[in-house]
């Protein structure tokens, strides 16, 4: 599978994990000493937090969680797209807008949308999230 190929369906992996799937999965997918950067957004409650290491971003994922704003049961989505890739030997960098979808099974609406950049790194086991920035609106 190419590279872009390869880091697409990663991208898409950790939005299907973060809405409805296994936390151990989802984890993986990050590198050991990954980053993870989130600005305030007021309309999911989410506060800005800077997140370092594989234990820190799952705290972070842990929050969201208990206050039903992501995750198993909280009806919501990610939805990534219009994702440019751009590779450079064993790391990479992709920009991708998102939505975010409250109220799936009743009234779908969004929520909130921004953009990611990601910076990933080739590993043994394949392409991993090295750092992600986000940015609201």
């Amino acid at each position: 599978m190419p590279d872009d190929a390869e880091i697409r369906s990663l991208l898409a992996r950790l939005a299907h994990l973060a809405d409805s799937g296994d936390l151990e999965a989802y984890l993986a997918l990050f590198t050991s000493d990954a980053a993870w950067v989130i600005p305030a957004i007021p309309q999911t409650g989410v506060a800005a937090s800077e997140r370092r290491g594989v234990a820190e971003i799952e705290a972070g994922v842990g929050e969201r969680r208990a206050a039903g704003v992501q995750g198993p049961g909280s009806n919501t989505m990610h939805v990534v797209t219009t994702t440019a890739v751009d590779v450079s030997g064993d790391e990479a960098v992709a920009v991708s807008t998102w939505m975010f979808i409250a109220d799936t099974t009743a009234a779908p609406r969004v929520q909130a949308v921004g953009r990611y950049r990601d910076t990933l790194r080739r590993t043994p086991d394949g392409w991993r999230l090295a750092r992600r920035e986000i940015t609201a609106g």
